[in-house]
Formats: structure tokens, C-alpha cells, sequence
């Protein structure tokens, strides 16, 4: 302000970046969250063509890890693709199917959810695939929409970074740290932080109101298709 300044955060870490400031984070050892290789049913891909056009039209579970002192803890989200919004999660001690299911129980919980009208969307993880949940997805009449051999959730990554870029500690001493740092960095996410693909709002405010912005995401699967033949984004 001093200097009359106006510089955006993108702009602003580009200069950091430039000029040795960043703080490079210590690479460690990665858990393996997703084993596909279980009896359950795998269910086909219903997004490939999809883009939301409001709140709980597509849900996006996924599961990451966080560091702590003496191992790991494993956090479950569920997040909205159209406002963005973190609308279920629960961290757990284990990669048991309990941690997927208790995000999914606050997902439906906290939101209205039309039958029919919404797409669940993960991976092809045994939480994902398991009786327990499954059932409860057809339940609420929740359509069941699963990756391809693996291919990455745009949006859960994009989601998976912003948390621990920026609002998650890189380590944790326990899990009772971990859990109330997640709680605190899930709320700034939702309520506190405008993202540059809903044109700068919150999650929690496009969310609730399911106002028009002018989108900057595209699907991914339709963006794989036009990079393999060749057509530049």
C-alpha cells in the first residue's frame, strides 16, 4: 500500500517463485490411498461430457493423506464440482471404507440432494466400491460415476493442493492436531477463499446461491480428448 502496489496472488508467488522465496516443502514417503484390485463392482463413467451447471448436480470424493509425526492420517472428502464447496469429510486413522462413509453421511446431511439429479464421482477404491457405501448412494437414488484406469479427478486435485499448499501444516505432531487443523483449514477453504475458476467467490457463497459466473474449468475428460489429437488448450 506504501508503494501503490496492486499485484495478484498468482503474480505475487510468480515473484517469490523468481527469486528463491518459496518454501520448498520435504519430500516424503506417500501412502497408496486407492486399491482398485478388490471383488466389488467398478461402475462406468458418467462425466465425460458432464459439466455442472449448479450445487449438488456432481459430487467428487477422494481421499489424501496427512503427514503426521509417527505416520499418517487419512482424510475422505467430498466436494461440490460446480461451487467448489467441501461439503463432507471426515479424517481417519486408517483407509477403512468408515472415514469414505462418514463424509458421505455429512454430505447428505448438509445439503438437499434431488433424487436422480446427482452424480457421485471417484475412483475405483474399495471405500468407493463397497457394499456399505454403494448401498447408500442407490438409497438416496444417487448416481454412481467412476474413473477410467486411473485417471486423476481434476478437481480433487486441484482441491488435495489449495489445502496443503496453503492452508494445511506440512506435519502434524498427532492426529488430534490433525484433526482440528483440518476442521480450520476446511472452513477458511469453504467460506474465506475466492477461487479463480468460479470468478473469485467463495464455495460457500456460489453454493448457496448458485449464481451465473463465467467458468474457467473445463472437464477434464473432454480436455484429454483434445490434447490426443492434438488441438491446443
Amino acid at each position: 500500500q506504501q508503494h501503490q502496489f496492486n499485484v495478484g496472488r498468482d503474480s505475487f508467488f510468480e515473484v517469490l517463485l523468481n527469486n528463491g522465496l518459496l518454501v520448498r516443502r520435504r519430500k516424503r514417503k506417500k501412502p497408496v490411498t486407492t486399491d482398485s484390485f478388490h471383488r466389488y463392482k467398478k461402475y462406468k463413467n458418467l462425466i465425460r461430457e458432464f459439466i455442472p451447471v449448479g450445487s449438488n448436480q456432481l459430487w467428487v470424493s477422494d481421499i489424501t493423506y496427512i503427514h503426521l509425526k509417527n505416520g499418517f492420517a487419512y482424510l475422505s472428502l467430498i466436494t461440490d464440482a460446480y461451487s467448489r464447496k467441501i461439503v463432507g469429510f471426515y479424517l481417519s486413522k486408517t483407509l477403512e471404507a468408515t472415514g469414505s462413509i462418514r463424509a458421505l453421511k455429512m454430505a447428505l446431511q448438509n445439503n438437499k440432494v434431488e433424487q436422480n439429479n446427482l452424480i457421485h464421482h471417484s475412483d475405483r477404491g474399495v471405500q468407493y466400491c463397497c457394499n456399505a457405501y454403494v448401498e447408500i448412494l442407490n438409497n438416496k437414488r444417487i448416481k454412481i460415476s467412476m474413473t477410467e484406469n486411473g485417471d486423476p479427478l481434476e478437481i480433487a486435485e486441484r482441491v488435495n493442493g489449495i489445502l496443503k499448499d496453503e492452508l494445511l501444516e506440512d506435519l502434524y505432531k498427532d492426529f488430534e492436531s490433525a484433526q482440528s487443523g483440518v476442521a480450520k483449514a476446511i472452513s477458511v477453504y469453504n467460506h474465506l477463499r475466492p477461487h479463480s475458476s468460479i470468478s473469485y467467490k467463495t464455495p460457500i457463497e456460489l453454493h448457496n446461491t448458485n449464481k451465473p459466473v463465467q467458468r474457467k474449468w473445463k472437464n477434464y475428460y473432454i480436455k484429454k480428448e483434445l490434447l490426443n489429437v492434438g488441438i491446443n488448450q
